[in-house]
């Protein structure tokens, strides 16, 4: 799969900078939803550059280096479990990845969204289904929000301990239901995805 080929075709329609978002998290019972923007340089290539779920988290953790290095510009936002809890994990997403979008030092002329839906984000867009694993750029924007998220979850297992944020970053595995059942949710646990609990 050659994951130039759309940002290439965006570009020949004239677009000037193309930008890929993408977002971890919209399943987890606990903690935000992360979305990445990137815009990275036409024709760059990264090695081993994929959707984030198909890699280590060892490649994902040298990938994102070489990405933040790389990219002409990135930005990494968050939507706090409160507020998927107010707007619903669509929204938020969409307000995850606006935020993303918005800390761009470069103001993209269009963005390439992962996913079926761009209905909610703020620049002129374009969604791809199937993007993370097809077009480098929403490849490069999945990378840095996995990362970032886990990184964020491992930090949030020494402040909420007893969950075992730090091994499912907070997606609901058998161990992380029967740590809820013991436990009770904590602060950082999205009420509107307990209901079944």
């Amino acid at each position: 799969m050659n994951l130039l080929s759309i940002e290439n075709a965006v570009y020949e329609e004239g677009f000037a900078l193309v930008c890929g978002v993408d977002e971890a998290g919209r399943g987890p019972l606990a903690g935000p939803v992360c979305a990445a923007a990137v815009i990275l340089p036409r024709n760059l290539q990264i090695p081993g550059l994929d959707d984030s779920k198909k890699l280590s988290e060892k490649s994902r953790e040298k990938l994102y280096e070489k990405i933040v290095s790389e990219a002409l510009s990135y930005g990494i936002a968050f939507a706090s479990e409160s507020e998927i809890d107010e707007l619903n994990i669509l929204n938020a997403t969409f307000l995850a990845m606006n935020r993303a979008i918005d800390m761009l030092a470069l103001k993209p002329s269009i963005a390439l969204i992962d996913g079926n839906r761009d209905s909610g984000i703020t620049v002129p867009s374009r969604p791809i289904i199937g993007g993370d694993g097809k077009c480098a750029s929403i490849a490069a924007a999945s990378i840095l929000a996995k990362v970032t998220r886990d990184r964020l979850m491992t930090e949030l297992s020494s402040k909420y301990p007893g969950y075992g944020f730090e091994k499912h970053k907070g997606y609901g595995t058998k161990a992380h239901y029967e740590k809820l059942r013991e436990h009770g949710p904590c602060e950082i646990h999205r009420r509107t995805f307990l209901k079944n609990l």
